[in-house]
């Protein structure tokens, strides 16, 4: 066939006996992140911010990787329904509106259906649905593949006469023996037949557009499929999209190189691991949180008016994980304005004194002035100091998506 010499790359092979140990280490790594992240309890109502957040972000990664141009607050409105985007740029929300459809439909098949065969109409559908209803070249028709030649950036895809074959034989590879004994482990599995058939639809690029969008769909459903948490699915993408240039330079490296996909396997699989990481911790403080609240409910009994009226200021600070000078203390919130609105700069001074006797609030010095704070570290029972003034900085200088702050509505 004529691919065997313009694409010798296009081989259908995986050798990981030759993948070096950081590899193995690093999928183990994400395996046990994605286990962890699984079974970690969270409320309802941050669960689903914590889907929606992150399905934003993902949607707005795979698009913005084709040069989308909305900002993540942006794509958070999308996805809320509530954007109010301009005329000229209403193409934008649909390229994002189409992702997070799509997405939808393969959590519901997956959750209907279960684990299943890939086929070439699963991959026809995904293309359609990123592409319905936006413009397109003439020769470009959504879920079909192209019948001329196609490429991006300078790479050419496979004739187009024999991309259909060759999505057919991607499909069969995937279904086949190759993956159902590449490992034991079906999130160790899964994440690597992820990053393959998205590589793998790039490379053979058989539509006339979509086909990065496309090959991310595809890379979403194995994760899916593996047992991946739903936030965490996304979060491939968002990897790309943050190193979108190392992204494409891996991709072209690996056609050079004869088709070794092993270093893009470890650029991906790190990847993965590092924004694992980062939700993890957003996870580990929307606990921290709730633990806190409980333990200040705990503390303080609520018998009085005053203790009472403590009990709201305290939780009020909570909210913020910044120091804040006494003065503004009582302009919180429009209930703490409101219980203080008759009382003198005694009752707040007497009030700080007693939370900071209960150990729930801290005085700090600045050059700046005298500032308080909520002591929401003292539940922090098993880490060393050095790492409990760390989780203290770090709070959400990691997340710079501000909307995700909204998490800790509790």
């Amino acid at each position: 066939m004529e691919y065997e010499t313009t694409h010798p790359w296009i081989s259908f092979q995986i050798d990981l006996s030759k993948a070096p140990v950081p590899f193995w280490l690093s999928l183990g790594e994400a395996k046990s992140k994605c286990e962890h992240l699984a079974k970690i309890p969270l409320l309802p109502a941050v669960a689903k911010k914590m889907h929606t957040v992150f399905l934003a972000r993902g949607a707005l990664a795979t698009t913005a990787i084709e040069g989308n141009t909305l900002t993540e607050k942006e794509a958070l409105k999308v996805v809320r329904g509530e954007s109010k985007l301009p005329k000229s740029q209403q193409y934008l929300k649909k390229e994002i509106e189409n992702i997070v459809k799509a997405t939808n439909i393969i959590l519901d098949d997956i959750e209907k259906t279960g684990s299943r065969d890939i086929t070439v109409e699963d991959i026809k559908k995904y293309n359609f649905l990123v592409l319905d209803g936006l413009e397109t070249e003439e020769h470009v028709i959504p879920g079909k593949f192209a019948e001329c030649p196609v490429g991006v950036a300078g790479y050419k895809g496979v004739s187009w006469q024999e991309a259909p074959q060759l999505v057919g034989d991607l499909c069969a590879w995937l279904n086949g023996a190759t993956f159902k004994s590449m490992a034991d482990d079906l999130i160790i599995r899964g994440i690597v037949k992820a990053i393959l058939a998205h590589v793998y639809i790039a490379w053979i690029h058989p539509f006339g557009d979509g086909n990065g969008r496309t090959s991310r769909l595809l890379e979403f459903r194995f994760l899916i499929e593996a047992g991946v948490p739903s936030p965490a699915a996304h979060l491939l993408s968002n990897h790309y999209n943050k190193t979108r240039t190392e992204y494409y330079r891996r991709l072209d490296e690996a056609s050079k190189n004869g088709g070794n996909l092993l270093p893009f396997l470890q650029y991906a699989v790190n990847g993965f691991v590092d924004q694992l990481k980062k939700q993890l911790q957003l996870v580990k403080l929307q606990q921290w949180k709730i633990s806190w609240i409980s333990y200040v409910h705990e503390v303080i009994d609520k018998k009085s008016a005053s203790s009472r009226r403590q009990l709201k200021l305290i939780l009020a600070l909570s909210a913020t994980w910044d120091e804040v000078p006494p003065s503004k203390l009582t302009t919180l919130t429009p209930e703490v304005a409101k219980l203080y609105a008759n009382k003198t700069a005694k009752t707040i001074s007497r009030d700080i004194n007693k939370l900071e006797q209960l150990g729930l609030l801290v005085r700090v010095k600045r050059k700046s002035g005298n500032f308080v704070r909520a002591r929401q570290e003292t539940i922090l029972s098993f880490l060393p100091r050095g790492e409990k003034d760390l989780m203290m900085k770090q709070n959400f200088e990691d997340f710079d998506f501000t909307e995700e702050d909204e998490l800790f509505d509790i």
